[in-house]
């Protein structure tokens, strides 16, 4: 079945600001749609598409490379940011590492909001034998093995986490495990990513979790400390898991993306900014 919803037209190309959004992995477009919307509704032209291995052919991502995620974000990125005055990444998870990614090799980028930055999976929702992750994933193992989700989804309010699962078992919005071979995949992006941390030097917002289920808000401090961006922001929240932009302070979360893209997005205002 196919679930290709990229949203690349939520636009009128009449704003000077746009925003090009990474779901996360073994996600798709829908779970950025919510965000995606409101992000538009507050004057960005905002574009999504299915990551590789993502999408139409599931089975895909089970031989998808760091290198083909790296390589998709950048062409997305070069074609759209010169249409506009003023381009902003962000991204949810493996879309987090991404957007990191596209900022430690393109300082033109405005500014981006990293929410659920995954540079480990620590979480509390990982398997108990997750110490044995290494062994699988660098031999042979990793392309036949996976780990499901735990039944919370990455979501800690109830009720959204039974409509996530009712949706979940009627279409395919995404995948109830994480193949081992692409987790190898995300790790290797992650160790890439944290060493040229450094290099990023475009006004950066964060947003995590101390209760995030797959990755510890450790990888947040992280990226905080060692990014040499002027302007930087972490916000640590406490009453969702991993799925910030579905969970409890889904609200806070996207007005918190708003007022720090806004002084960003202005023309009067893009000098003279001081550090959050």
């Amino acid at each position: 079945m196919s679930f290709k919803i990229d949203f690349e037209l939520l636009h009128e190309e009449k704003s000077q600001n746009g925003i090009l959004l990474f779901h996360g992995l073994t996600g798709s477009p829908f779970e950025m749609k919510k965000y995606g919307n409101f992000l538009f509704k507050n004057g960005y032209d905002v574009y999504c598409y299915s990551l590789p291995g993502h999408g139409e052919r599931l089975n895909e991502i089970e031989t998808v490379k760091y290198k083909d995620w790296c390589e998709f974000a950048q062409s997305k990125y070069e074609l759209l940011r010169p249409k506009y005055e003023r381009f902003f990444v962000s991204g949810l998870c493996l879309g987090a590492v991404l957007s990191l990614y596209l900022a430690e090799h393109n300082q033109n980028i405005t500014g981006i909001a990293a929410l659920s930055t995954t540079l480990f999976l620590d979480g509390a929702s990982m398997p108990w034998y997750k110490f044995l992750l290494p062994i699988g994933l660098h031999t042979v193992l990793r392309y036949y093995y996976t780990f499901p989700e735990d039944n919370s989804l990455g979501v800690k309010n109830e009720d959204t986490r039974r409509t996530l699962a009712k949706l979940m078992s009627k279409t395919t919005v995404g995948l109830d495990n994480y193949p081992l071979s692409c987790v190898y995949e995300l790790l290797k992006l992650s160790k890439i990513v944290r060493s040229d941390l450094e290099k990023i030097q475009v006004p950066i917002l964060l947003i995590h979790s101390k209760n995030d289920n797959l990755t510890r808000v450790k990888s947040a401090e992280i990226v905080y400390k060692r990014v040499s961006s002027k302007i930087k922001k972490i916000l640590e929240i406490e009453d969702s898991y991993h799925m910030v932009l579905y969970d409890n302070e889904k609200e806070r979360v996207m007005k918190t993306v708003l007022e720090f893209l806004s002084p960003l997005s202005s023309e009067e205002n893009e000098t003279g900014l001081e550090r959050v």
